[in-house]
């Protein structure tokens, strides 16, 4: 049925139904004009309609709401991470998602699939870097056909913890050191994602390795995939505590090594 000729256009960005497929958060894929941030979470939100398809006039409660609907984020978690959010980019009232990428507020530099952002930059760049995103699955990969004694394929790995471990440290050790507030804010973006997303597969737990893919690379969300628990507070603590303590053991391990050389 057509819309009456004074009636206001609508604004297919706003809405959670594709423009293209008209199915209800059905991934598309931003186009020109588009605005987007260096977070593959808020961007996936974006690309399957949770927020504004186009990056733009968004709002805290936007956010708010977004994060628990498309991640089952518990109603703390998400209220902490917008206003957070919000905090550290010093904004009042609707942003786009660009604004998220100044650099050293939320963003910091040892992104595991963004490049740093180039000195005397106020905004970090928002193109992912296909190159680490294969960094990426090929160490996963390795790692766990070493474990396994045999060459294993993409669709038979998770990525654990020890994954995220080993990934933050391998990005830090090409960059200049995190303060404490970015280093925090590093770890928790992964126990975020590894809370959301555990899968106990055959005894083993943690995330499809396809599923980090296609998030890092397209910021697409898996296929039928749907929040099938409420992600807490205490979780992601719990989980950034043990990705932090790990890599407090590693680098004291290589320098208690480098020491004894």
């Amino acid at each position: 049925m057509s819309l009456p000729a004074a009636h206001p256009e609508l604004d297919a960005k706003a809405g959670k139904a594709c423009p293209v497929t008209g199915k209800t958060h059905e991934y598309q894929a931003p186009v020109e004009g588009d605005v987007r941030s260096v977070c593959p979470a808020i961007n996936a939100m974006a690309n399957h309609g949770y927020i504004r398809r186009d990056g733009k006039d968004i709002s805290p409660f936007a956010i708010y709401s977004g994060l628990k609907a498309c991640y089952g984020l518990s109603a703390p978690l998400a209220a902490f991470l917008t206003a957070g959010g919000w905090f550290l980019i010093k904004r009042i009232g609707r942003i786009t998602l660009f604004d998220l990428g100044l650099h050293k507020a939320i963003e910091h530099d040892a992104s595991v699939v963004h490049a740093n952002c180039p000195s005397g930059q106020k905004y970090a760049p928002v193109q992912i870097q296909p190159a680490l995103v294969e960094d990426f699955v090929v160490h996963v990969v390795d790692a766990a056909s070493v474990g396994a004694g045999r060459t294993l394929s993409e669709a038979e790995v998770l990525v654990t913890g020890h994954d995220i471990v080993q990934t933050r440290l391998r990005r830090e050790k090409l960059s200049k050191p995190l303060d404490a507030v970015h280093a925090e804010i590093a770890r928790g973006e992964m126990a975020i994602i590894l809370g959301v997303w555990n899968q106990n597969v055959g005894g083993k737990e943690g995330i499809p390795l396809s599923w980090m893919r296609t998030w890092l690379a397209d910021e697409r969300l898996p296929e039928g995939w749907r929040p099938d628990h409420v992600q807490t507070m205490r979780d992601v603590v719990k989980r950034s505590s043990a990705i932090r303590a790990e890599m407090k053991k590693i680098r004291e391990g290589e320098a208690a090594a480098a020491k004894g050389q």
